[in-house]
């Protein structure tokens, strides 16, 4: 499709983005192009400077109101899981290294408050962007939004607002925040559609609880329409198709009506069992991060949790956790999904996650995907992570826990490890705090030298889960947020293919359970071949549960196997997909 600049054609072209909500959508267009805020500096006289404080302190209070309003409207309008986003909003404006930070630079420059929070909170909004984690480099996106309100209440100028739509419109942004998501007029909103952005960002999940078509990282689109273009948006698909055609505007139709139909029977199928054709079954648990989205897999029948991000609990909160705070976390997540399994992973911070205000605790690195960060940084600040130790041998006594470390590269590092954890259990013990003293310890299989000496860490673990996006990353050398690459960010890769074979093999000749919890997991594509790789358990996105489960009760394991079986034998990435798509499309019907 050639690239057309000319907004006033009428003739049709598609465009493709980022599927982020579902559903189709056919309107006009409005063209909502925000603006950053012009940020005056000057010199602030001396005798003017605690008056210029107090300036500052008021927008904090003013934005900190605007932002328990939005909250309080989401949770009254939308649910109560999707009004806590905006408690990382609020912790924003509570977070004293921030704060401080911003009055320091005053102190020591005498420039206006305008100038030093915009300078501060700039490098914080740095630092979450270039993380390698997709869901923590969305968090940038908060904090600008957050930012803009503070600046846009010390200059004394209206918010942005997309509170009132004049007509039903879809609405094109280069990019939407979670606040102006939250505001939209929902009677007026048919769909979003921004030139950035990503699936996981929380604006995307505001749109998708609204159940708000979404389609982002449609590259430049503000400046191929105008306002009053008419456009079909695919939030299936993620494909924008602008002056669609009257056979275009047919096709669609139809599209949208196989679309719901196939949507009602995948969640009609989720209330059955995961068991395939030939009556193998299969477990089916759920990722998370917060411990409020337990309830969500829950809903969504998950067999347990497969995966808690424990990390979120730091990076969500102004300071860190303590003891009794973290086991409070976990205790909610467990005493919920019991008697279920609760995974529960060891901080995976540093390097490429940094806690905001700790720069002491996080030097910074030239390649930080493989540096000080995961079991390396807990191993040396054994006082944070015998904290989180304890908190979730704790845990374990009110349910089924188990618990595993991240990045772990060999026996060494698990040994280390478990040797922290024994002085956990002994000091517990000690003070007659009751604890599962057989709650299962596994590791993260996600690098290279943990794959090739599976055999070896295999006699030191209950169990193994394979983080498929670090490991793919790892083994193929390819940076999954340099554009310039990531294409080659190939999950069928024979490479790949072949270690996750090895991985298994050596993991069931111990009698070790194998689980995946990567994105790999969760795409009903690629689930048939892990299942026939031999698979144990697929942990993913509470969402994405039912698609695979459908999947799983429309194929049998002796087809999985045989598909592995072929997937190992063929040459390149490309093969091994077609043949993994062609499987999915011959036993997924949608119309």
């Amino acid at each position: 499709m050639p690239y057309r600049m000319d907004p006033s054609s009428k003739n049709e072209f598609t465009v493709q983005g980022i599927a982020a909500s579902e559903g189709i959508a056919y309107g006009q267009v409005f063209v909502y192009l925000q603006s950053d805020v012009e940020v005056p500096s000057y010199q602030v006289e001396p005798g003017k400077r605690v008056d210029e404080i107090a300036r500052f302190d008021r927008a904090l209070v003013l934005t900190r109101q605007q932002v328990a309003k939005i909250k309080s409207e989401v949770e009254k309008n939308i649910g109560a899981e999707e009004a806590a986003i905006f408690d990382a909003h609020l912790m924003v404006l509570e977070d004293e290294a921030l704060i401080g930070e911003t009055i320091r630079e005053f102190e020591s420059t005498g420039r206006n408050m305008e100038t030093c929070f915009h300078q501060v909170s700039s490098r914080y909004v740095q630092a979450f962007a270039e993380i390698d984690d997709e869901y923590l480099r969305e968090r940038a996106g908060d904090l600008r939004d957050v930012a803009q309100r503070v600046l846009q209440n010390l200059l004394g100028q209206a918010e942005n607002s997309l509170k009132r739509l004049a007509e039903q419109r879809v609405v094109a942004a280069n990019d939407i925040t979670p606040s102006e998501c939250a505001s939209l007029d929902r009677s007026g909103a048919l769909a979003i559609v921004t030139d950035s952005g990503s699936k996981t960002s929380h604006a995307v999940i505001v749109a998708r609880s609204m159940k708000i078509p979404a389609v982002v990282g449609v590259r430049d689109l503000t400046r191929r329409v105008t306002d009053g273009s008419w456009v079909i948006v695919d939030g299936y698909d993620g494909v924008v198709i602008v002056n669609p055609s009257e056979s275009t505007l047919f096709r669609y139709g139809k599209i949208q009506e196989r679309k719901k139909s196939f949507e009602a029977r995948l969640l009609e199928n989720n209330q059955l069992p995961a068991v395939t054709l030939d009556g193998v079954g299969v477990t089916l648990m759920a990722n998370i991060e917060k411990a409020t989205e337990a309830t969500r897999a829950k809903n969504f029948l998950a067999q347990g949790i497969g995966l808690y991000r424990t990390e979120f609990l730091f990076l969500n909160s102004a300071s860190i956790p303590t003891e009794q705070e973290q086991f409070l976390a976990y205790k909610e997540v467990v005493e919920l999904m019991a008697p279920l399994p609760v995974v529960i992973r060891t901080l995976d911070l540093g390097g490429d996650k940094p806690l905001a205000g700790k720069a002491d605790l996080f030097p910074k690195e030239n390649n930080p995907f493989m540096g000080f960060r995961a079991i390396r940084w807990c191993l040396e600040h054994q006082d944070i992570f015998k904290d989180q130790l304890r908190a979730i041998l704790m845990a374990s006594h009110f349910g089924k826990v188990d618990l595993m470390y991240p990045m772990i590269s060999g026996v060494g590092e698990l040994a280390r490890a478990n040797a922290v954890l024994e002085e956990c259990r002994q000091e517990l013990q000690a003070k007659g705090v009751p604890f599962d003293v057989d709650m299962p310890v596994g590791a993260m299989i996600e690098i290279p030298s943990a794959a090739a000496t599976a055999d070896l860490l295999a006699k030191h673990c209950a169990f193994f889960s394979i983080g498929t996006n670090d490991l793919i990353q790892y083994m193929l050398a390819i940076d999954r947020v340099n554009e310039r690459i990531a294409h080659l960010y190939e999950p069928t890769h024979p490479a790949i293919v072949r270690t996750l074979q090895k991985i298994v093999e050596e993991a069931h000749q111990r009698k070790l359970r194998v689980s995946v919890c990567g994105e790999m997991a969760g795409d009903p594509v690629f689930a048939p071949l892990l299942l026939g790789l031999g698979v144990d358990c697929l942990s993913m996105s509470p969402a994405w549960l039912p698609a695979v489960k459908y999947l799983i009760r429309a194929t049998t394991m002796s087809d999985a196997r045989a598909l592995a079986a072929e997937a190992l034998a063929l040459e390149s990435a490309s093969e091994i997909y077609a043949r993994c798509e062609a499987f999915y499309r011959a036993r997924v019907k949608i119309d």
